[in-house]
This record gives C-alpha cells, structure tokens and sequence, in this order.
C-alpha cells in the first residue's frame, strides 16, 4: 500500500548556515556599527539566543533572521517568536527556540483534519511523524494538499513518499 510521512524537522546545518549568514549581515550593516549584538545557536536544544541594545534593534535582527533563513529554505514558522524580550542590563535578550519535531497537540490536529476531510487515508502517529496510507496515490496527494491549504502554523514536510 502506499504511503508517506509528515514530519516537521529543521536541519541543523541549514539552519547553522542561516545564523551565520545573519551574523556576517548584521556585522556589515551600517545601523548596528558600534552596538553590541549576539546572536548565538544552541544546537543541542534548537534554541537561538539573541542579544541587542534596543526594541528597534531586536525588531531588524529577527527580519533579518527571517529572510536569511527563509533564502537558505527554512520557513519563518519553524521559530517561535513569541516570548517576549526581556531586558538584561543595557542589553535586551530574547531567546527564540526553533521548532523541530511534531509535538503530540499538532500531530493530533493533523490526524484530525486528515480524518474529518474524509479521505480514504489512515493515518498514524508514530512518535514525531505521522504515517499516512492508502489504497491509491492520489488519495496522499489529496492529503499533502490538505496539508498545505490548511493554515496549521507549523512547517511541514512530506518525507518517505512508497507506491
């Protein structure tokens, strides 16, 4: 029978080659001359530490983050921007983690909308990958375009494709 999965991973080298793209741009623009900025991967734990001198300033490193990221083919949802900075001495720090991995709440919102769509799939979490089979092709193809018309939030690959 065929099948696929759905999984949601970042490569850490890509994402590496991203963060070191932002620091090479961030070291040669004019507007960050003279002030400190870190910016810091934690490979271990998908987390990325940044550090600057104000609001302003943290706003232009995370589009900056972004846009890099999305050039080297990571997707702006795989980080989580939404803790808020907090101040540090004369600096501000956020720390951004990355997401890596389904978590049990979005495989179960998956599962759930594949189910509900009313295709002839089965699908299965299998610790951070969802399994999708069926009896016809198309059927898959069917749910990796659900999967990509639904606003689910989260970055998405679909890995393992077996006819």
């Amino acid at each position: 029978m065929p099948s696929f999965d759905i999984s949601s991973k970042v490569d850490l080298q890509t994402l590496d080659n991203a963060i070191n793209t932002v620091k090479k741009e961030i070291s040669t623009r004019f507007d960050f001359k003279n002030s400190p900025v870190e910016i810091e991967l934690n490979k271990k734990d998908f987390i990325l530490k940044l550090e600057v001198e104000s609001d302003m300033k943290m706003k232009q490193v995370i589009d900056v983050v972004i846009s890099r990221s999305m050039k080297q083919g990571i997707e702006a949802s795989a980080f989580d921007f939404e803790k808020d900075a907090y101040p540090s001495g004369k600096t501000i720090k956020k720390d951004v983690p990355v997401r890596n991995g389904l978590k049990q709440e979005d495989a179960k919102k998956i599962v759930k909308l594949i189910k509900d769509s009313g295709l002839k799939v089965q699908a299965a979490i299998m610790d951070d990958i969802i399994r999708v089979t069926a009896k016809k092709i198309d059927d898959l193809q069917d749910v990796i375009a659900l999967c990509r018309t639904s606003n689910l939030g989260i970055p998405l690959q679909y890995i393992n494709m077996k006819s």
